[in-house]
């Protein structure tokens, strides 16, 4: 047909269009190997071997079989190399591709029958063949280990319990002669199960049945949004939406001055209440107030609102708390605590200067205390919620088992050091693809505009969107001290520190506690744990004998109980009472019919 477009003749159409038809260096191992496909080569063969080892099956016995044979070769060899590569299991992004297929490999190993734990029997063999290539699998290990594992662990327990309810739900749609699951059963799975649509509709279609996935988004979206009109009835003080839109679509924006000023001249547009427009609000009143400029920072991005006053010639109110309900609507929730605040009266809107310094303590001490996290634990350990408010912080991120105290003494140390370095915190506005070259971490499912804010504390040691109130340099934090860590949910963790001036006096209360400890005690500081093991050692000690005697003496009252007893149409029967509640009597009736 004549010369292609780098001038070789072309022979003829390809069956397929636009398939890869590259060759990939696995393409090539398979040729040079002699192997049908690249599931059977030396990288990938061992662990599809270890597979069917495991299930019972024999590769190349039943087609289906190998399909599944090979997605669970593929699969663990894939997700290896992703958790190696930093990547965690989630519900977003490549965390969410991760998870897929760490489920499917799971699920393929249990439709060949396979019931156990199947990762902890083939991920050592993927590691051992990538290794040679790639040491860094063999060197974080345990922490790939750690997460594939969790990640099953919590996988079999959605299938134990969403597999019986979706068999029942299939059973029933194909007795009544239908062909699709209605939505409510697959939002029931997901919402009280954990069981996620996409595997509702794998596992259904399986089974020869469809989904009705528009009746399931129907409700996701209606669950979605009584969240959010509860959320914004919460924060709003329960002011009506419909009133709000026609504020903004009346006045527009807000003048927004949070992150500039402490004070501003404002202009009441509206006050609104659960019912709707209020055409007063006196002392004693609480109103939601939209003013024309404001410089209260809305609750965002982790950070609580800020606190002060709005001031008039004849009113003082008292913000309680400020929201967006709306892009481009700043609202407050107010309290008149004296005089009246009516529309279009003119007031100073101030923000309280004490509570906006420690929210910027805070804020940024959040930022250094994931960076730090990062800086110990790598970049697995990303931050996945958080929240801010003067004097405390809290940062959730993903992660298998508990911080050992070395690990968060390595972290707050690591975000103190910080502090003492006294960093730069620059703030930049940019592009978004500029921002993720510069490789600004992005932390949450936000819509972000053309341009974006980006924050760093020491460049690139820590550098992140956000659009919250900071400090100018790290040392203006203070001092962190982690005063908690806890499990939030499956393979999530959470800190809570203290920062600033509260940090001091958690420190202080912790000094004064070891204090009075080791002065009824008696002890220097140092020894404080060896003598309370010790104490306690004792203690057990003294229970373990006064449980001894206690049993000798059950043991000698039983023997006398037992020749009192009466025969009452054929069953013995003692009366007796027993002093030490309901365990001593358990324990004297127990040891009586033992002698009966």
């Amino acid at each position: 047909e004549g010369p292609g477009k780098s001038g070789y003749p072309i022979l003829g159409e390809l069956p397929r269009r636009n398939i890869d038809t590259g060759m990939g260096l696995e393409r090539m191992a398979t040729l040079l190997q002699g192997v049908d496909n690249l599931y059977e080569t030396d990288e990938t063969r061992p662990v599809l071997d270890r597979a069917a080892e495991l299930a019972g099956v024999r590769y190349g016995a039943d087609a289906e079989a190998d399909v599944r044979l090979r997605v669970v070769a593929d699969h663990v060899r894939t997700a290896l190399m992703l958790l190696a590569d930093g990547t965690a299991p989630g519900n977003e992004g490549r965390g969410y591709v991760l998870r897929r297929i760490l489920r499917r490999a799971v699920r393929s190993m249990r439709q060949l029958g396979h019931q156990d734990r199947a990762l902890p029997e083939l991920l050592p063999v993927a590691r051992d063949l990538m290794a040679v290539s790639y040491p860094e699998v063999a060197e974080g290990f345990a922490r790939i280990a750690d997460q594939a594992y969790g990640e099953e662990d919590a996988f079999r327990d959605t299938l134990k319990q969403g597999t019986t309810v979706l068999d029942t739900a299939v059973a029933e749609v194909k007795a009544a002669g239908g062909r699709s699951l209605p939505g409510r059963q697959a939002f029931l799975l997901h919402d009280t199960y954990g069981f996620p649509i996409d595997l509702t509709l794998e596992m259904a279609a399986e089974q020869g049945v469809e989904v009705d996935r528009e009746g399931f988004t129907a409700l996701m979206n209606a669950q979605r949004e009584r969240a959010r009109a509860d959320a914004r009835a919460r924060k709003s003080g329960a002011a009506d939406t419909a009133a709000l839109r026609a504020v903004l679509t009346e006045h527009g924006p807000t003048d927004w001055r949070a992150w500039e000023a402490l004070e501003t001249d404002a202009r009441v547009l509206a006050l609104l209440g659960p019912a709707g427009p209020v055409p007063v609000a006196r002392t004693g009143d609480v109103v939601t107030a939209v003013l024309d400029r404001t410089p209260f920072y809305a609750e965002s991005g982790g950070q609580d609102s800020d606190a002060g006053r709005l001031s008039g010639a004849s009113v003082e109110a008292d913000v309680l708390d400020v929201q967006r309900p709306l892009p481009g609507l700043v609202v407050h929730q107010v309290r008149v605590t004296a005089g009246e605040l009516a529309p279009g009266g003119a007031v100073r809107a101030a923000v309280d200067p004490e509570w906006r310094l420690g929210a910027r303590q805070a804020h940024s001490g959040t930022h250094v205390l994931h960076a730090a996290l990062r800086q110990v634990l790598g970049p697995t350990a990303l931050q996945s919620g958080s929240y801010n408010r003067p004097g405390y912080l809290r940062l959730d991120f993903p992660w298998r088992g508990a911080l050992g105290p070395a690990v968060r003494g390595d972290v707050e140390e690591a975000a103190n050091r910080a502090l003492r370095r006294d960093l730069p915190v620059d703030v930049r506005w940019m592009t978004l693809p500029e921002a993720k070259e510069l490789g600004a971490l992005a932390l949450f499912d936000e819509t972000y505009g053309e341009r974006v804010r980006v924050v760093e504390i020491g460049g690139a040691w820590s550098r992140e969107l956000c659009g919250g109130t900071h400090v100018e340099r790290s040392a203006q934090i203070g001092v962190l001290s982690l005063t908690s860590e806890s499990s939030v949910g499956a393979g999530m963790r959470r800190l809570e520190a203290a920062v600033g001036i509260e940090a001091f006096d958690h420190l202080a209360r912790e000094r004064d506690l070891v204090g009075r400890i080791a002065e009824q005690l008696q002890a220097p500081r140092a020894e404080l744990p060896e003598r309370i093991g010790a104490l306690l050692d004792r203690m057990k000690a003294t229970e373990r004998e006064n449980q001894r005697l206690r049993d000798e003496a059950t043991a000698a009252r039983a023997a006398g109980l037992a020749g009192t007893a009466v025969d009452v149409a054929g069953t013995a029967v003692v009366t007796a009472t027993a002093d030490g509640g309901a365990d001593a009597a358990r324990s004297l009736a127990v040891a009586v019919r033992e002698r009966l």
